[in-house]
């Protein structure tokens, strides 16, 4: 038996003031995003911001639904709509964050295996990876170069036809 050791590379940035100006907009238009959201269930408010290589921002929120699972994550709306709607234009980048409860705190949250999947299917899709922007526990920003990052292991459609 071998045991190996995953690593994730990822970038801490003690405060959103030292991202570039066009991520600090994605993490400020997902954070607006949250108060979009319709989750009467969870009162977990989360909104995706996704960055398109041409500079155009689209936002999108969770959406629960009485029948779970029948709601949507906030990250997988914004990719499926600009899947749908601009299936030729590159996601340069994402911005995730959520508001549990009514006020005006934020916290840490990753995408959820569906996101991550589904986020991974776009990276493929495009072949360029997606930047990830995420809040740290304590405060500031953590960023990922792709979303394969988030899935070390991970399943794509290279795997479908054995390449």
């Amino acid at each position: 038996m071998k045991s190996l050791k995953l690593e994730i590379p990822l970038t801490s940035y003690a405060t959103e003031a030292e991202l570039p100006l066009d991520e600090q907009t994605l993490v400020e238009q997902a954070r607006q995003a949250t108060y979009k959201s319709y989750a009467p269930y969870s009162n977990f408010h989360v909104g995706a911001a996704l960055l398109l290589e041409d500079g155009t921002v689209f936002t999108a929120s969770n959406q629960e639904n009485a029948a779970y699972p029948s709601g949507s994550c906030a990250e997988r709306s914004a990719v499926f709509y600009v899947g749908a709607n601009y299936p030729d234009k590159k996601i340069k980048a994402i911005a995730v964050l959520a508001r549990p409860g009514t006020g005006d705190i934020f916290q840490a949250v990753s995408p959820c295996g569906n996101c991550r999947q589904s986020l991974l299917e776009y990276e493929h899709r495009q072949k360029q990876p997606i930047r990830l922007l995420m809040l740290q526990p304590k405060g500031g920003i953590i960023a990922m170069d792709s979303i394969a990052d988030l899935l070390p292991v991970k399943f794509d459609a290279d795997d479908l036809f054995g390449k």
